[in-house]
């Protein structure tokens, strides 16, 4: 097995050459592994990026380390805690007759309806286990826009009215079931 120079054995930065070389290391000297799950231990270490594709991250264990950023596409975590985390936020912008949204880069999406204009919004396909949250706002001095949603089943009192106020705005937020998405509202706050 080739030796694998860190900043903390090392005690100072590492140069682009090492940092090159523990990659060939790497490498050179790839971990086969008698079971399914693969297991990454890092103490006192900082990762840069750690990409995973396709992939199920069985174990990542982390002790005092620093993880600036993890892509998981199409991953599997099992059972994880996540504390402090932040949702992508999408800001839509001011929005006409016809709105579709996407959760491609965030979970919170804001919008602001256009004055005395109803704007129907086309939801994203129903997946299930997904949702997302839209802050949707009435135009700061006019207000009066409306909205509907296709596709969107909503409780016993039916389809939220959209608060009409300037200024103001309504959270709603959605769940799907994978066949359908399932709406809520807390309406009339002012931002």
């Amino acid at each position: 097995m080739s030796t694998i120079v860190t900043r903390a054995g090392k005690g100072s930065a590492l140069s682009y050459a090492e940092v090159d070389a523990n990659f060939t290391n790497l490498n050179t000297d790839k971990l086969q592994s008698t079971s399914s799950a693969a297991i990454l231990t890092l103490t006192s270490a900082s990762i840069g990026v750690l990409t995973a594709t396709s992939a199920s991250l069985s174990v990542l264990t982390a002790t005092s380390a620093s993880i600036s950023a993890l892509t998981a596409t199409s991953s599997t975590l099992t059972n994880p805690t996540v504390n402090n985390y932040t949702e992508g936020v999408v800001a839509i912008g001011t929005v006409t007759s016809a709105s579709t949204l996407s959760l491609t880069n965030g979970t919170v999406q804001t919008a602001t309806l256009t004055a005395s204009t109803a704007c129907t919004f086309t939801m994203p396909t129903a997946t299930a286990g997904k949702s997302f949250v839209l802050l949707l706002k009435q135009a700061a001095s006019t207000g009066n826009g409306t909205a509907t949603f296709t596709g969107v089943k909503f409780g016993t009192a039916g389809a939220p009215t959209i608060t009409a106020t300037a200024g103001k705005m309504d959270i709603l937020t959605f769940v799907s079931d994978g066949t359908n998405w399932y709406g809520s509202v807390a309406a009339g706050y002012t931002p």
